[in-house]
């Protein structure tokens, strides 16, 4: 990626309709029959003689630059990618600027270490921002999804790779989407190892870009969490979510008409408006990042000197599915949820969403995180304690016997 994390930022260029490996003609081979008569050829057309640009000036030859693809303004990217990297910095890192592959040690401190890894994306979030020119936040949005869905492992990060497909982002744009994702790898303690920028027109509409990610973070083998602890009467804590995180875009576009490539000035005028409820403007509710919860349970994650395990149980990352296709994932076979819907308060936009859309109740659950962004399975005697190591938190239900998530209001 850069200085910072140790592996210049690899560009990827790539031609409209560019054919790869898997889009080589397959070379096919002789008849295994060969005793067998031929049967007669046929006669073939002769294909047209692919013009050979002799005779043609200079100037309008074709160019990899008038294809799309600018070769030299793509390199001289690359210091300024470096730049905005290198705030991501661990001194596990041992490669410099140049390899093909990031490498970062282990060391010594661990003793059984366990890696555990994820990957994810932005989804159909990079609309509402590419719409808006925002390109600053959504970096945080992938690193701080990722940072989640390890931390339900127990995992605490290490290092992260990024990828960037885009048609026709200047160079502003896509430093300030490398910049984002340096910042929040910065701020979970995690280094930007490498990354990717691929630019491919035909590929993706222009202006548009898909924004991907990859995260590596360790747990001692001891301190895994996996939920084959969790029993039938435990307790569940409810962490809030800051909005929708990065789930139910496509649902809030088509709603709201937004984002869709209707007519651009109207969109952002109706995204940059005030609605009734919200504290911010329609794009500031929507473009808020995705919160990490790391810091929150971080002191949670190591077992106590007093006992062999740490009080978390199962965690769950509420994304997309919601409540009731997420919380479900961390429990054991034969075990299910009862979730209090009334314990904690529905923040207005999910609000504001339904209500413009008439979107059901059970749908909207399904859907979004609708406030809570992350449950924590305890003990019912741990309860009490966790509670008092986080700032922000309530009691949102207990585990059962059965399956799924009921609710009981």
């Amino acid at each position: 990626m850069g200085p910072g994390s140790g592996v210049t930022r690899a560009v990827i260029l790539s031609e409209p309709g560019g054919v790869g490996a898997a889009g080589r003609r397959r070379r096919i081979s002789g008849s295994a029959n060969q005793h067998h008569a031929a049967p007669p050829r046929k006669r073939v057309a002769q294909a047209p003689r692919v013009p050979d640009n002799k005779g043609v000036s200079e100037a309008s030859r074709p160019s990899y630059a008038a294809a799309g693809v600018d070769i030299d303004a793509a390199e001289a990217l690359i210091a300024r990618f470096a730049e905005a990297a290198k705030i991501a910095r661990r001194p596990e890192v041992l490669a410099d600027i140049g390899p093909f592959a990031g490498l970062f040690e282990l060391g010594r401190k661990y003793s059984d270490p366990v890696l555990v890894a994820s990957t994810d994306s932005v989804g159909t979030k990079v609309k509402l921002a590419a719409l808006l020119g925002r390109y600053d936040t959504v970096g945080h949005d992938l690193v701080n999804h990722c940072v989640n869905d390890i931390l339900t492992g127990g995992a605490e990060p290490l290092f992260f790779l990024d990828y960037i497909g885009n048609c026709g982002l200047n160079d502003d744009a896509k430093v300030a989407l490398v910049r984002g994702v340096a910042e929040a790898c910065r701020d979970a303690g995690c280094a930007l190892l490498g990354g990717e920028t691929a630019d491919m027109p035909g590929t993706y509409a222009e202006g548009d870009f898909d924004l991907v990610g990859a995260i590596v973070g360790i747990v001692e083998r001891d301190a895994v969490i996996d939920g084959s602890r969790i029993e039938e009467g435990d307790i569940l804590i409810g962490l809030p979510s800051n909005g929708l995180h990065t789930n139910g875009y496509s649902l809030v576009r088509k709603i709201l008409n937004v984002g869709g490539g209707g007519d651009r000035d109207e969109e952002r005028s109706a995204l940059e408006s005030n609605y009734p409820g919200l504290e911010t403007t329609l794009a500031d509710a929507l473009l808020k990042p995705h919160h990490s919860y790391l810091n929150d349970v971080r002191r949670l994650l190591h077992p106590a000197p007093s006992t062999q395990y740490a009080a978390l149980k199962g965690i769950a990352h509420i994304t997309g599915g919601g409540i009731p296709g997420n919380v479900p994932r961390i429990l054991p076979v034969g075990f299910g949820a009862r979730i209090d819907r009334a314990s904690w308060r529905v923040p207005a936009i999910f609000r504001l969403i339904q209500e413009r859309g008439g979107i059901d109740e059970d749908e909207m659950y399904r859907a979004f995180n609708m406030g809570l962004g992350l449950v924590l399975m305890v003990a019912p005697q741990d309860a009490e304690a966790v509670l008092g190591q986080l700032l922000n938190a309530w009691i949102c239900g207990e585990v059962t016997a059965g399956e799924g998530v009921e609710w009981a209001t």
